[in-house]
Parts: C-alpha cells; sequence; structure tokens
C-alpha cells in the first residue's frame, strides 16, 4: 500500500483505466484496417509477419529493461508518461506512408514506447492495492483497455466510407493526445519508503543514494509459470492473421473494424470478472493457473475453428468467443506472476515475463507467415491451436510452491 499521506490507492488505478481506454480507442482505430492498409501498397501474410514480428522485438528488450530500471528508481511515472506520448505521436504517421516498410519504421517505434511503459505502469498498480486485489485490479484496466477497442473499430468504421483508411489514421491523433495528457495530470507517483538500514530511520525516500542490495533470485514457480507461457506464445501470433484469415474466407475488407468489435465486447465483459474470480480462487488456496488454462484451451478452440474456416458464421463466432481467452489470460497471467514474486523483485519479473513473450510472439508471427505461405492459411491455426493445448496442460501440471499457492 502506499505510504500514509499519499493518494488514495484507486486512484492510480482508474487514471491507469482512462489512460488504457483512449490509447486502446487510438490504436484500434488504426490495428484492424492495416492489414487491408497493406495490401493496398502491395504487402501481403509475409510482410504483415515481418512488422509485427520485428515491432514486438524491440518491445521485448524495452520490457526487459524496464522492468529491470522499475525496481531501481524511486519515480517511475516519466517512464509510463513517455510510453504513452510517443506511442501516440507516431499513430498519425501512418496516414503519410507510401510503402509497407514505413510502416515498419511507426509500429516499431509504437512497440518500443509500450514496451518501455508496460512493466513501470504494472508494478505501481500492484504498489497501489493490496496483493489479494490484484487480479480485480489488473482486470479493471484491461477491461477498459478493451473498452477501448470496442470504441476504436466503431469509429473506424463510421469513417472508413467517407474519410478512407488514411483518415482513420490521422483521427487516431486525438484519443492519443487525450491519453497523453490524462497520464500526466492524472498518475500520481508511490513512492517507497523502506528502512535501508537495520534500526536506522533513514528510508529511500529522504536519501535517494542507495547501498549496494544483494541479488534477490526469481523463485522456481516463476520460471514454470513461463516455461508454460513462453511455449503457448511461440503459436500466439499476430492477431492481424486472424483478420487477414477473415478476409481471406470471404469476410469483406470495410467489416475489419466490426471483427475487432465481436472480439473486444467479450473481452470487455470478461476481464474485470476474469481477475474478480481469480482473486476468489486464491484467497481460498488455489492457484489463478487453472482460469488461465482454461483460456488456453479457448484459445485452441477458436484457432481450430479458423484453420478449418467452415463457413463465415463459424469465423465470427470464433472471434466472439476469442475475447474470453484475453479475458482469461492477460489480468489472471500478470496477477499470478507477481504474486509468485517479492515486492523487491516486482518490476524484473513482469519484464523478464514480458521479454519471453514477446520474443516468443516474434518468433509466432514469423511462423505463422511462413506456413501460410508454404503450406497454405489452414496450416499455422492448427500449429497455433496444438501448441496452446500442450501449454494449457503443463500450466495445471506444474508443482507450485508456497508462493505460488498465495497467488
Amino acid at each position: 500500500m502506499p505510504a500514509s499521506g499519499e493518494p488514495s490507492s484507486n486512484r492510480n488505478v482508474y487514471v491507469f483505466g482512462v489512460t488504457s481506454f483512449l490509447n486502446d480507442t487510438a490504436s484500434e482505430m488504426a490495428y484492424w484496417v492495416l492489414p487491408a492498409f497493406l495490401v493496398s501498397l502491395g504487402a501481403g501474410p509475409a510482410q504483415l509477419g515481418m512488422i509485427e514480428g520485428l515491432a514486438e522485438s524491440v518491445a521485448s528488450f524495452a520490457k526487459l529493461f524496464s522492468g529491470y530500471l522499475a525496481d531501481h528508481i524511486d519515480r517511475r511515472k516519466p517512464l509510463v508518461v513517455a510510453g504513452y506520448f510517443v506511442a501516440n505521436a507516431v499513430k498519425p504517421l501512418l496516414a503519410t506512408v507510401s510503402a509497407w516498410w514505413q510502416i515498419l519504421l511507426i509500429r516499431f517505434t509504437d512497440r518500443l514506447a509500450k514496451g518501455v511503459r508496460g512493466a513501470p505502469r504494472d508494478v505501481m498498480v500492484a504498489e497501489s492495492i493490496p496483493k489479494e486485489r490484484l487480479g480485480s485490479a489488473y482486470g479493471l484496466i484491461q477491461s477498459m483497455d478493451s473498452a477501448g477497442a470496442i470504441a476504436g473499430p466503431l469509429v473506424a468504421l463510421a469513417m472508413l466510407a467517407r474519410f478512407g483508411i488514411r483518415g482513420v489514421f490521422l483521427a487516431a491523433a486525438i484519443p492519443g493526445a487525450l491519453c497523453a495528457l490524462v497520464a500526466l495530470f492524472g498518475i500520481r507517483e508511490s513512492r517507497r519508503v523502506t528502512p535501508m538500514t537495520a534500526g536506522a530511520g533513514i528510508t529511500k525516500a529522504a536519501n535517494p543514494i542507495r547501498p549496494a542490495e544483494p541479488k534477490i533470485a526469481l523463485p522456481g514457480s516463476f520460471y514454470l509459470v513461463l516455461i508454460a507461457v513462453t511455449l503457448f506464445s511461440l503459436g500466439n501470433s499476430s492477431d492481424m492473421f486472424l483478420v487477414m484469415r477473415a478476409q481471406n474466407v470471404g469476410i469483406a475488407v470495410v467489416l475489419a473494424p466490426v471483427l475487432g468489435l465481436v472480439f473486444n465486447i467479450t473481452y470487455t465483459l470478461g476481464s474485470w470478472p476474469a481477475g474478480w474470480f481469480s482473486d476468489y480462487f486464491s484467497q481460498r488456496g488455489l492457484s489463478r493457473k487453472w482460469i488461465a488454462a482454461a483460456g488456453y484451451l479457448i484459445f485452441a478452440a477458436v484457432y481450430f475453428v479458423f484453420g478449418r474456416a467452415p463457413s463465415t458464421l463459424a469465423i465470427w463466432i470464433g472471434m466472439a468467443v476469442y475475447g474470453l481467452y484475453y479475458a482469461l489470460t492477460e489480468p489472471v497471467l500478470k496477477a499470478l506472476v507477481v504474486g509468485t514474486v517479492g515486492q523487491e523483485i516486482r518490476g524484473r519479473a513482469l519484464g523478464v515475463y514480458a521479454f519471453a513473450t514477446s520474443v516468443a510472439t516474434l518468433a509466432a508471427s514469423l511462423i505463422t507467415g511462413m506456413l501460410w505461405k508454404q503450406y497454405g492459411a489452414g496450416s499455422p491455426f492448427y500449429f497455433s491451436a496444438a501448441l496452446a493445448v500442450v501449454a494449457a496442460a503443463l500450466l495445471i501440471i506444474v508443482k507450485s510452491d508456497a508462493a505460488s499457492k498465495r497467488a
């Protein structure tokens, strides 16, 4: 909890919720029309895989660095604000590009900024609330994030016919600017006040010069979770491949934002209840991993349907169900990771977790593009479904130590 005299712990959770809503509104306005824009520039699945893969690779290193940094600095707000500002400054530049490699540069910068802000933000959330409410807090923020992902496609859909794809990219600057302003003026720093020496009245807040701290190892329970999640991520390619597959089956380009809408409605409605339910599990001595494993199995079912693609109706239903996978994993896995480690290494744990999954996601996008090109549109989806089933099994069978059981 924050030190006495600091702002209400709920403030940061709500402010991060608002910034997530605005940021995702801007992102999703552009995200769901990007495949069609790439096609208009003469690019295809291979270029999409390269763009998403390389963009995520830089994000992975940024997440690792920012996670380490979050454990060693007293002020995390500047990193978070800078991350939101840069990401939303480059999105409108999509309206000016004339070649697919320019999109790569913009996505590269966008993902770098996201990587820088991610771990510091999640650590600030964890410092603002009791451990037993972690799932609910991350779930609420995720719900607001995905609510923005509902607003974004709706705005894009309304604007496409009249202003075209480039007009949608330009309009994304409005919610993006609001996001940066809310982050700048709304977030409150939660200063850590911990003794520097036994019996001394000096605190880190009073004296910023810290003595050398003993290195604290990440526990075995954290690595067991990491192995399962990384394996899953090897099949978790960019969602843009789902959009491209839908268009391949016969769903019109103009309906791409509606695909995002259908998916994000389920995601929004499910995130907070899933986070709350994981807290309920934790308080009764059960692990959150059961909920995350259920999310992986839902992912496997959806990707199997996309692989077979029996009809456009099946694609629409699959996209709606896909939101449940995100709701059951995104907030729950963050709470699970934070719950397996001590307060001193939360940033490092979140950074390593984000780094490993991002590197695997890089490989996933490249593998998906290659499999699609070499073996047909259905093959990468079958591959992803199989990996998800194996990862769910690993997540369930790994033994939890005392720390993870409390998570």
